[in-house]
């Protein structure tokens, strides 16, 4: 069968938040089957769980938060993301404050911390969540124009388009494609970093956002130019992030998908209602497993290769 994943030890990191500048400890755990990914927040005098799915997401102004009884965790993406490229189906994330630290802006640093706890086969299939019709979302018109979209897919594959009207953006790729088969999601897309503008720096520190965020873990761009001295890690790097963020975004559905994403000028509140919109047509998705790994969609069989 096509096995259930989790971690083979516990590994730990340290950081700030990108939104709180708090600093806090994660520590990722190995999960029983049918867990899923749960985070906790041992801070507390009683730890509080907070399991991962579309609906306990609460929150998706500048980052996903997810809720649970007035306690939540915010900017879960890119931690999402890497546990989707990894495969990883069961998780607890011990969390020593309300937000997952940024480390370096990307989910490279997840991966890392995942990889290097090692990946473990369960003795439980793998559960997937087919699309077996279209379900779009849209928002706006015109110029304001944002839309995501699933179709039927065998296997997993996005698209995302970007549209930001910035001499830096502009100067890059615009579009991206990405497909889970080729095995290739920590060297072609966990690198990309968040970005912003300095012209929104203030207006966001003083709604006590981004009290974390600097040039060590973002890409921060003036009126005209990228101010991050080493560059651009992809030529096409904004648009890589805002797949990665989509990636986990979609990945609190609580299973991986079996579809094909596109989307245009889409966010971390599109990507979510995305998601519910899917969960609340149920002749639009089954769950599936496969009873070997011959019968899966290619990809999904190998363990992602180290860097």
């Amino acid at each position: 069968m096509l096995a259930q994943r989790t971690l083979k030890s516990l590994t730990k990191a340290v950081g700030v938040g990108l939104h709180s500048g708090q600093r806090v400890e994660l520590t990722l755990r190995p999960a029983a089957p049918n867990t899923g990914i749960v985070f906790r927040r041992v801070d507390l005098p009683e730890p509080v769980e907070i399991p991962v799915n579309a609906a306990s997401v609460t929150d998706t102004r500048m980052a996903t938060t997810i809720s649970k009884d007035g306690v939540k965790v915010l900017t879960i993406e890119h931690l999402m993301s890497a546990c989707a490229g990894l495969g990883l189906d069961n998780l607890y994330v011990d969390i020593t404050a309300e937000e997952v630290p940024i480390l370096d802006g990307s989910a490279a640093s997840f991966v890392y911390l995942l990889q290097s706890a090692g990946i473990e086969l369960q003795n439980q299939p793998k559960r997937f969540i087919r699309v077996k019709k279209p379900v779009e979302v849209r928002e706006g018109e015109g110029r304001n124009l944002k839309w995501a979209r699933l179709d039927p897919f065998n296997g997993y594959k996005l698209g995302f388009e970007i549209e930001f009207d910035h001499p830096a953006v502009n100067a890059t790729g615009q579009r991206v494609e990405f497909d889970f088969s080729s095995g290739q999601y920590a060297r072609e897309i966990a690198r990309a970093r968040t970005f912003g503008f300095t012209r929104d720096l203030e207006m966001m520190r003083s709604r006590g956002l981004a009290l974390g965020g600097g040039l060590d873990n973002a890409i921060v761009m003036d009126d005209v130019k990228v101010l991050n001295s080493e560059g651009l890690r992809y030529q096409d790097e904004f648009v890589k992030h805002k797949m990665l963020d989509a990636i986990g975004d979609l990945y609190a559905v609580g299973k991986p998908m079996l579809a094909a994403y596109s989307a245009f000028r889409s966010g971390h509140a599109l990507n979510n209602q995305l998601l519910r919109a899917l969960l609340e047509q149920p002749d639009a998705w089954e769950e599936v497993s496969f009873a070997s790994e011959r019968e899966a969609p290619k990809g999904f069989a190998q363990l992602a290769p180290a860097w």
